[in-house]
C-alpha cells in the first residue's frame, strides 16, 4: 500500500483527506491518506522519519510550509523563489519539496473565470504570508504587469517586493480602498472572513464591475467579500477550486496517477464544508 497524509497543526480541519480518498477510489489505486498533527517542535523528526515511516510523500499545511522548506531539497525554481512547501515528495532516497499553491489558483481563477487574462493587468493582492507568496510569483509568471500587495503589517508587502522585484508595489491597508479603481483582479490572501474569523471590511465602490474578485478562504464556501463582489456584478472565484487543482500534481508524485478535478468531487468537498449545498 502506498501511504501519504497531510501535516499541520492543528490538522482537523483538512479536507484533503476527502480530496485523496475520492482520487484512490476512483483511480482503484492500493493507497491511504490520513490526516497527521505535528507540532512545530516535531515537525524536523516527522520529515527525517516519512520514509522509515512508510510515506511517499505529504501536504503541508499551517504553520509548516515556510519550515518545511528548510528541511527538504527544493529543487524546482518556483518553491526556491517562494521559500515554502506545500508538497513533499520522496525519490531515490531524498526527499524533496514543491509549491503547488501558485499552479492550483491559477487553474481555479480561469477555470471560474476562463475569458480573463492576467497578461499586463494590474492586480491587488491582500495579505503577505505563505500562500500570499505562491499567488504572488504565480500572477508574475503569467504575465501581470503590477501586483499591488496590502498587509496590515505593511514590513511583510516590502519584503515581498524585495523578493520578487519593481512588479511588486506594497499598499498599506488602509489605502486598499484607495487603490482599486485600475484593478482587473482583487485576491484575498487572508484569514478575514473565515468561518470563526472576523469579516473582511473593504469597501468595494472603487472596483470596476469587470474586474474578477478572487478568495481562497472555503470555510464558508462564499465568504461575505465574493457575495458583496457577485451582488455588483464582479465575477467571483470561490476558494475550494484552488484547493482541488493545487492537490492534484501531488497525488501524481505519490501515487503515479494524474488525476481529475470533477465537479462530482467538488460538490463532495462542498456538502462536507455546507451540508446546505446543492
Amino acid at each position: 500500500m502506498i501511504k501519504s497524509c497531510v501535516i499541520g497543526w492543528p490538522i482537523r480541519h483538512s479536507r484533503s483527506p476527502i480530496i485523496h480518498g475520492y482520487w484512490l477510489k476512483k483511480y482503484k489505486i492500493d493507497g491511504s491518506y490520513d490526516r497527521k498533527p505535528v507540532e512545530p517542535n516535531a515537525l524536523q523528526d516527522f520529515i527525517a522519519g516519512l520514509t522509515s515511516a512508510g510515506f511517499t510523500g505529504c501536504n503541508v499545511t499551517i504553520p509548516h510550509k515556510e519550515a518545511v522548506f528548510d528541511l527538504v531539497k527544493a529543487d524546482d525554481d518556483t518553491t526556491r523563489r517562494i521559500g515554502a512547501v506545500n508538497t513533499v515528495y520522496v525519490r531515490d532516497g531524498l526527499t524533496h519539496g514543491t509549491n503547488t499553491d501558485g499552479e492550483g489558483f491559477i487553474r481555479s481563477l480561469l477555470q471560474s473565470a476562463p475569458d480573463f487574462s492576467i497578461v499586463h493587468k494590474r492586480v491587488m493582492v491582500l495579505g503577505a504570508g505563505g500562500a500570499a507568496l505562491a499567488i504572488v510569483n504565480a500572477l508574475l509568471e503569467q504575465g501581470a504587469r503590477e501586483v499591488a500587495v496590502a498587509n496590515r503589517t505593511i514590513e511583510r508587502a516590502v519584503d515581498l517586493r524585495s523578493r520578487f522585484g519593481n512588479r511588486i508595489t506594497p499598499i498599506s491597508w488602509e489605502k486598499i480602498a484607495d487603490n482599486l479603481s485600475e484593478c482587473s483582479l482583487l485576491v484575498n490572501t487572508t484569514s478575514l472572513g473565515m468561518t470563526g474569523q472576523p469579516e473582511l471590511d473593504l469597501d468595494l465602490r472603487r472596483l470596476s464591475d469587470r474586474a474578477v474578485v478572487s478568495d481562497i478562504v472555503y470555510t464558508p464556501l462564499r465568504t461575505q467579500l465574493l457575495k458583496n463582489a457577485a451582488d455588483r456584478g464582479n465575477t467571483v472565484v470561490e476558494g475550494l477550486g484552488m484547493l482541488l487543482h493545487q492537490a492534484v500534481r501531488g497525488f501524481s508524485l505519490w501515487f503515479g496517477t494524474i488525476p481529475e478535478v470533477t465537479p462530482e468531487l467538488y460538490d463532495i468537498v462542498a456538502r462536507d464544508i455546507d451540508p446546505a449545498h446543492q
